[in-house]
């Protein structure tokens, strides 16, 4: 299905899916109807079995199913990985608030630099596939070695540079995660797969009623819905990073940033947490 209509808006992917189901429909149903003026035609439409539509509709409805699942699968790891690397990274950004200002305005102008990216630059590529694993975090990248190369001074800081390190690399895997489902999707022979078992049902529905013709446009109507509902739900979720109904960095953006000096009210602030991460350490 074209990236074009996936992108739409809601409405407007709705009214054209169910608007090119329902003249599919209506072309399979005059024609159908028109066939069967003929007797001989007629004859052999009324000898198909009505017994071929349920497996057709169990086919059809496995088919639907299969590719749903998959596809809300793909949109919750996709929220589960932005998720993820946001709590990471506000967790190294309060972190390292109990480090001295020079290592936690360097951490978090990198945390900083990481959103950065994130929002303007890897968000649109994977809107468009075009981020693949190749590609490297590299603010992430300098956080963690910057933090793995710290010498801490006391017990507390040592804490807290096995903590950063523990979220880092959890931010790191979230990234990983997050490219990797940008690149999942329904592919075509997917999509082909259930829109052609679509149409073979409206054609066999249209056959197996073709001697009453109110019937015929009444079953064929109603399964002709089916197929816009079930193709609708598909294509609004099926890309989990665009398109109308996608996961966006909004979570990254309420990431707090405190890259700049510490005012004395904010060390005042701090100092009972640094007490109770040193009791805790000491603790244990």
């Amino acid at each position: 299905m074209g990236e074009w209509l996936l992108n739409l808006p809601i409405p407007w992917m709705t009214f054209i899916i169910f608007a090119a189901t329902y003249l599919i429909a209506a072309c399979v149903y005059l024609a159908v109807v028109r066939l069967a003026v003929d007797d001989r035609r007629a004859r052999a439409f009324k000898a198909l079995s009505p017994a071929m539509l349920p497996p057709l509709g169990v086919i059809f409805g496995l088919l639907v199913g299969f590719v749903a699942v998959q596809v809300w699968n793909d949109f919750d790891n996709a929220k589960l990985a932005v998720a993820t690397e946001a709590s990471a990274l506000r967790s190294v950004v309060l972190l390292a608030e109990i480090l001295p200002d020079e290592q936690r305005i360097h951490v978090g102008t990198l945390v900083n630099r990481h959103i950065d990216e994130a929002v303007n630059q890897e968000w649109p590529a994977m809107a468009q596939h075009r981020l693949t694993l190749a590609s490297s975090p590299t603010a992430l990248l300098e956080a963690l070695q910057l933090t793995l190369l710290m010498k801490p001074q006391d017990e507390s800081q040592r804490g807290t540079q096995r903590e950063m390190v523990a979220e880092l690399n959890a931010a790191l895997d979230a990234w990983h995660r997050r490219i990797s489902i940008s690149q999942s999707g329904v592919g075509p022979i997917e999509w082909a797969a259930i829109l052609l078992m679509g149409l073979c049902m409206l054609i066999a529905i249209a056959i197996v009623h073709s001697d009453n013709r109110s019937t015929c446009a009444i079953t064929v109507a109603l399964f002709a819905t089916t197929i816009a509902l079930s193709a609708l739900v598909i294509a609004a979720y099926s890309r989990p990073f665009s398109g109308a109904i996608s996961v966006g960095p909004e979570l990254l953006k309420q990431i707090p940033s405190y890259a700049g000096p510490r005012s004395a009210e904010r060390r005042a602030y701090l100092s009972p947490f640094r007490q109770l991460s040193n009791y805790v350490l000491v603790s244990c």
